[in-house]
């Protein structure tokens, strides 16, 4: 259904109005085929006035929808859905959830378990060796502000897979691991380093049941440090 002069219709928010309502509203458009990947939205005032929303709300709506790579702003031009969004659900999935902490982490957990097990029978030499580089850098990070280091030795392991029909798996796990890590309150550079060590001997020894083991064994540490600061509401 649409509204006055062909635009889509979007029903306001009501009660206090959250960032979390507004991307669900912003997703509904998508998924009701309203507007399809490659369109254009309304624009930010149209988007305040339909959702009755404050500008505040509605920008850090936005950004949420353009860090989970659903929207691409383009200055001068507007807002539009991401051309390949709907060949990747996950990331829609991701943007509904952004605040079920507790299923952020385990998604990250079931994603990155298959894909290291994957990774273990066809990373190659050349991909062992930037992981090798990443565990360089982390270990001698001063600071411990390596967060972009960590992000680059999971991101060598999803794509080392090597499996076109996961692409937009990777594109949301990795969204996820930056939901994560910016809940981290405080690194530990060593235990780090001998977490991302073990599963590199594993991969380099082309073992899956080892790799899944220490990776599980990293995640699942991660896990709880993060949710013993940040209890799901």
């Amino acid at each position: 259904m649409e509204g006055e002069k062909g635009r889509p219709s979007i029903q306001s928010v009501k009660r206090n109005t959250l960032s979390k309502q507004v991307i669900e509203h912003i997703l509904q458009l998508l998924i009701n085929g309203q507007l399809k990947p490659g369109d254009k939205l309304p624009s930010e005032m149209e988007l305040m006035e339909q959702l009755e929303v404050s500008r505040p709300v509605l920008r850090e709506a936005m950004s949420s929808l353009e860090t989970m790579g659903v929207i691409t702003r383009k200055t001068r031009e507007g807002t539009f859905f991401n051309n390949k969004i709907g060949s990747k659900p996950f990331s829609v999935m991701l943007a509904l959830s952004m605040d079920n902490l507790p299923a952020i982490i385990e998604a990250r957990m079931i994603l990155e378990l298959g894909l290291v097990t994957t990774a273990a029978e066809k990373i190659t030499d050349e991909e062992l060796a930037k992981l090798k580089e990443t565990i360089d850098r982390i270990a001698e990070s001063k600071d411990n502000n390596y967060g972009e280091w960590d992000k680059e030795f999971h991101r060598i392991i999803a794509y080392s897979a090597d499996n076109p029909v996961v692409e937009g798996m990777i594109d949301a796990l990795l969204i996820a691991h930056s939901k994560t890590d910016s809940l981290i309150t405080y690194r530990e550079r060593d235990l780090t380093v001998e977490y991302h060590s073990a599963i590199y001997e594993a991969l380099a020894k082309r073992d899956p049941h080892e790799a899944f083991s220490q990776m599980y064994r990293h995640l699942r540490y991660v896990r709880e440090k993060i949710l013993k600061t940040h209890s799901p509401e």
